[in-house]
């Protein structure tokens, strides 16, 4: 199945006067929750749905916990998570701080399966 997207025109941010280009944009067709996939997953294994979520639960408190002690996570072919920042440039290595660091963003990579499904993706144009 295809993924359907749209066409937006959108200007450069900051420069109104540049001209604007238009862009393919996925379109999502929803959203999936924890408790749908808690749902989904006991469908198809021998663990209830509250098993399930309780698992689940326990990973989105574990991820960023483990990222805020420097870890990067991994989670076999589901990918990896690590932590990834943007600093500000000095002159010296002295005068870098933490007050150089100005954005922090959680980074997630791929594992193979969930990559391989990624790039098997076919799109299609809507109007």
């Amino acid at each position: 199945m295809a993924i359907k997207y749209n066409i937006l025109e959108i200007g450069k941010p900051g420069d109104p006067e540049a001209p604007k280009k238009f862009y393919a944009r996925p379109i999502h067709a929803g959203e999936i929750t924890l408790e749908n996939l808690a749902a989904d997953i006991s469908y198809s294994s021998s663990l209830t749905e509250s098993d399930v979520y309780a698992v689940l639960q326990s990973l989105v408190r574990e991820i960023p916990r483990n990222i805020a002690h420097g870890y990067i996570v991994r989670l076999g072919n589901l990918g990896a998570f690590r932590l990834g920042s943007n600093s500000a440039g000095s002159e010296t290595e002295e005068e870098v701080t933490a007050a150089n660091i100005f954005r922090k963003r959680l980074l997630f990579y791929p594992g193979k399966h969930v990559k391989a499904v990624i790039d098997g993706l076919t799109f299609e144009k809507t109007r």
